[in-house]
């Protein structure tokens, strides 16, 4: 399953709500994307990170990621959401499966993300992703995505939809089946949890 997967990490946020660029957060002495990319390569040799600042975060990124360069859509102003960063990584990708997540999941853990990676092998072709589910909807930014959903995808953009959940609606998509397990399970719950405000911030600093 490794050589048909490739992974996207998404680091085109404004970090508005924490106030400074969750990107370069340092956990456990190593930012946070970057940390984001080593577990990424656990799991595929091939990691994409797509960022409209690719100055800034190219010097923290690990020899074998590439840089998509995300790119302003033409009739509206950036921030644009990101969907739009997914469909502009999606474009180039070579597999049949991609691995998309945030730059700002702090308790992200590669063999975790692994022991998820065996469900792909029994999905249908008729689904187009198997994504954590919880209480609100979709966790769309900590899962895997069929890459010929791509056209699907742009259709919808182009109706002038940006949200994933909206998105999701319209797609088939499997719940990822946690472990049974309390101990793993509690990991895998804690693994979505992302860093968007001062609160979470200290949170993380003092786990």
């Amino acid at each position: 399953m490794v050589d048909s997967l490739t992974a996207i990490v998404l680091a085109g946020g404004q970090s508005s709500r924490l106030g400074q660029d969750k990107a370069l957060i340092l956990v456990q002495g190593m930012p946070l994307l970057r940390r984001t990319c080593e577990v990424a390569l656990a799991c595929t040799s091939q990691v994409y990170v797509v960022t409209p600042r690719p100055q800034i975060y190219q010097p923290l990124l690990p020899p074998q990621c590439q840089l998509v360069l995300e790119q302003p859509l033409s009739n509206e102003p950036q921030p644009h959401g990101p969907l739009v960063g997914f469909a502009q990584g999606l474009a180039v990708i070579p597999t049949e499966w991609v691995l998309l997540l945030a730059c700002d999941l702090p308790y992200l853990q590669a063999d975790l993300l692994q022991h998820w990676m065996q469900q792909l092998d029994a999905l249908e072709p008729a689904i187009a992703a198997l994504l954590p589910r919880h209480e609100q909807g979709w966790e769309p930014l900590c899962g895997f995505y069929r890459a010929d959903s791509l056209p699907r995808l742009n259709t919808f953009m182009q109706q002038g939809g940006r949200s994933f959940q909206r998105w999701l609606a319209q797609e088939t998509v499997q719940a990822i089946a946690f472990s049974p397990v309390e101990s793993i399970r509690l990991r895998e719950q804690q693994m979505l949890f992302n860093c968007n405000t001062p609160a979470d911030l200290e949170e993380v600093m003092n786990s």
